[in-house]
């Protein structure tokens, strides 16, 4: 293996692993200020790809897409919140669970019905298409370098907003004791109606950045959500450094798993059994790591015991 196509799947995992924690930080938000499970974040995702796709079709600008995936999304988070969630505060996960799993099939049915069963294309606009030499002579897609780029911009704007303002303040006491908040005179509706609605953003953006680089169709959310949790396992629930953290693991586990697993077994067993062993260790490495660090620490890596 040479060292070129080495770093190329790092920066692929990279890439995975900031996508990852845009999904990964809106619903650990999500949990960790309103203890909510939220089965229909993956749906998000999939309304800012189905919007982003959209939208450069009717108007062929990628940034009037990319606004119009963090507005969809937003709006459809604010009116869940609105209409379903806040019913579903006080009650058991398992309510939590039935009823936000009830909006992935509302979705899902919707999609398909307002843009049909088969996927859209969302093109990568020209001013990032194309390759970019980095040093070494190695060459990288200038889009997949730049959602890593925009990733890590939105993760640093993420740790400010929580770190170093007011409603960032309130978003951690809320975390800490919401009674007590609400007692001090703090919305707590509007509190977590912003909460929802910044981390349905978060999927959405996730949602129409991925959807240059692969189809846009019905369900696509789900297969993200499945790895969004695992994140937030490894990272602590409610930790958005955690998230961070998991999420950069998880996709440079995932990434380099399905490359390096195939390879070092072939060195022991003959091709075909090398492949099909490493095939289905490198999808269960994910999971190897997070029961590893679930050993450890039970908690997450920065989240509380």
């Amino acid at each position: 293996m040479s060292f070129v196509f080495l770093v190329e799947q790092v920066l692929n995992g990279l890439q995975f692993g900031v996508m990852l924690f845009l999904m990964a930080a809106g619903l650990t938000l999500i949990f960790g200020v309103m203890g909510l499970i939220n089965l229909a974040h993956g749906s998000l995702y999939m309304i800012g790809a189905f919007a982003a796709a959209a939208t450069a079709a009717a108007t062929g600008s990628f940034l009037l897409a990319l606004a119009a995936a963090l507005a969809a999304s937003a709006l459809a988070g604010a009116v869940i919140e609105r209409l379903v969630i806040r019913q579903l505060y006080d009650r058991d996960h398992l309510d939590q669970v039935l009823a936000t799993f009830a909006l992935i099939l509302i979705f899902s049915e919707g999609a398909r019905w307002v843009f049909g069963s088969f996927p859209l294309y969302l093109a990568i606009p020209e001013a990032l298409s194309g390759p970019v030499t980095l040093p070494f002579g190695i060459e990288y897609p200038r889009y997949r370098l730049a959602l890593i780029g925009i990733g890590l911009a939105v993760a640093a704007g993420l740790f400010w907003l929580i770190s170093s303002t007011r409603i960032g303040v309130q978003i951690r006491a809320g975390e800490a004791d919401r009674e007590m908040i609400g007692a001090l005179g703090v919305d707590i509706d509007r509190l977590y109606l912003l909460v929802f609605a910044l981390g349905a953003a978060l999927a959405g953006l996730a949602g129409a950045l991925i959807g240059a680089i692969q189809s846009v169709q019905v369900g696509m959310g789900e297969p993200v959500l499945i790895l969004a949790f695992v994140v937030i396992v490894i990272g602590g629930i409610g930790s958005i450094r955690g998230a961070f953290i998991g999420a950069l693991l998880v996709g440079l586990t995932d990434t380099l798993g399905r490359v390096l697993l195939p390879g070092l077994f072939g060195l022991l067993l003959d091709p075909a059994a090398a492949a099909s062993v490493g095939a289905s260790l490198a999808s269960m490495a994910i999971y190897i790591l997070m029961a590893g660090v679930l050993i450890a620490r039970p908690q997450g890596l920065f989240g509380s015991a």
